[in-house]
């Protein structure tokens, strides 16, 4: 089995972002985290303002920056970023 890398998730709980919803998407991943048992694999916190309000919310995870992101979306983006991790 290959070496996973462990993943850095970065939630923006910058009060725009916040107030568009990522209260709910915060309780999306911490649930995909424990449903997939990847908790090895992640270093989840919240950060503040990437500076992309206009497209926010905003979710980071290690590089990749993802715009728009509600709690029905952030789903499929888990998705593709632990392929293969489950």
């Amino acid at each position: 089995m290959p070496i996973l890398e462990k993943k850095e998730i970065i939630l923006c709980l910058g009060s725009s972002c916040f107030a568009r919803g990522n209260k709910k998407t915060l309780q999306v991943i911490n649930n995909f985290i424990k449903e997939h048992n990847l908790s090895q694999y992640v270093q989840f916190r919240g950060g503040h303002c990437f500076g992309k309000c206009a497209n926010g919310p905003i979710l980071k995870i290690n590089n990749n920056i993802y715009e728009e992101v509600d709690s029905m979306n952030v789903i499929d983006i888990l998705n593709d970023e632990f392929d293969g991790y489950y």
